[in-house]
């Protein structure tokens, strides 16, 4: 199972989404007895690729966001140790 098919959703796999839509107009019948499974398994592929990066990005953005914090909690410890 994939997730929807949308766009906009993910830019990275657009070419491969559309052709994978295509491939179902154009083969209504066909679709079921596996004229379009290299698509569904280079978009399968390409969701996980997108997923992998996805995932790194908001690995770093939460590592920067932690230490942040931690610097913040510092910052007040500071301040309600001179007070």
């Amino acid at each position: 199972m994939h997730p929807p098919l949308t766009l906009h959703r993910h830019p990275m796999c657009a070419e491969i989404i559309e052709a994978f839509q295509k491939c179902h107009v154009d083969h209504p019948v066909k679709k079921f007895f596996g004229e379009c499974t290299d698509l569904k398994i280079k978009l399968d592929r390409c969701f996980r690729q997108e997923k992998a990066l996805k995932r790194k990005a908001n690995f770093e953005e939460s590592k920067k966001f932690k230490e942040q914090l931690q610097a913040y909690k510092r910052e007040m410890a500071e301040e309600n140790k001179e007070s």
